[in-house]
């Protein structure tokens, strides 16, 4: 495990060991669908049962990862995942997780057909018998779900194209050690590659084509950005000519582990970007439309 795998007090990230995970089960899920003659398949994450996380992994550990198939339906595929910690310098090993997983292994000539699953032999009734009634309870929770939660996104009233609110994006960002100089400060880079990505994004907003950086102005760093602060990019279009789109962008930073301190406004910049089409070739930008409250808040 790598600094980048973890947090600021060297715990690996949930997500990194969920990443492993899931790995390890879409290898032996697909190895084993594709025993059997027929079309060729990959093995599709259906479901993640209850995941345990026993004991926390750290920083310079080595992870070891195994899976188990432990039950196969006509269509799926049960998959058990343990993962063991091992300290390289002590020789010291401890299982850190235990997880179960359910894939569906679909045709890779056609990707809405479902394979039918080899059957596995189990070691007796009883497990088969168990491997059935998980596979039942899991069927279960699932149309549950679904039925719940439905399959409709409900329509959200949106503001009108072309203004401030319509193409204004945020993205949060937690500042991790590989963000980080010696110092414990967040590169300079970081910080710019991220106001871009905000940038581009609500110039995206606004066009709905392909769009690129024409240029930055000065980029203001007011304070510095410390290792574990959770700092917010927020970008918004502040002005548009024919053929290019002015997006300022700023940076707040909130020292999480330091809360008393308070969020302060850490870094400031201007972006220009401008709208291409399928053959690289600038187009005309959408006029911005500004609202009173907009341009007032703009002048003062």
């Amino acid at each position: 495990m790598r600094p980048d795998d973890a947090n600021i007090v060297g715990n690996v990230h949930g997500g990194t060991i969920l990443k492993m995970i899931e790995e390890a089960g879409c290898i032996i899920g697909t190895r084993h669908c594709n025993t059997q003659t027929g079309d060729r398949c990959v093995a599709a994450l259906a479901r993640v049962e209850r995941t345990d996380f026993l004991h926390p992994m750290f920083i310079g550990e080595v992870a070891h990862v195994s899976a188990e198939i432990t039950y196969t339906s006509k269509h799926s595929v049960e998959v058990q995942v343990n993962v063991l910690s091992e300290n390289i310098v002590t020789g010291a090993k401890k299982l850190t997780n235990k997880a179960a997983l359910w894939y569906v292994p679909f045709s890779l000539q056609n990707v809405a057909k479902i394979i039918e699953v080899p059957p596995i032999e189990y070691s007796g009734p009883e497990q088969e018998e168990a491997g059935k009634k998980r596979y039942e309870a899991q069927k279960l929770e699932r149309l549950e779900t679904k039925e719940r939660n439905g399959e409709i996104i409900m329509s959200v009233s949106l503001p009108e194209p072309y203004t401030v609110a319509f193409s204004q994006s945020s993205l949060i960002h937690l500042i991790g050690p590989s963000d980080c100089t010696l110092h414990g400060f967040v590169h300079g880079g970081v910080t710019m590659k991220l106001m871009d990505e905000v940038a581009g994004i609500v110039a995206a907003c606004h066009c709905k084509t392909n769009i690129v950086t024409a240029s930055v102005d000065a980029i203001n760093f007011h304070r510095k950005i410390k290792k574990g602060c959770v700092i917010t990019i927020s970008g918004r279009m502040t002005f548009t000519s024919n053929k290019s789109m002015e997006i300022e962008v700023l940076v707040d930073a909130d020292p999480l582990v330091e809360a008393e301190k308070g969020k302060y406004r850490a870094v400031t910049a201007f972006f220009t970007y401008i709208s291409l089409d399928k053959d690289n070739k600038p187009l005309p930008v959408p006029p911005l439309k500004v609202s009173n409250a907009e341009l007032k808040c703009t002048v003062i």
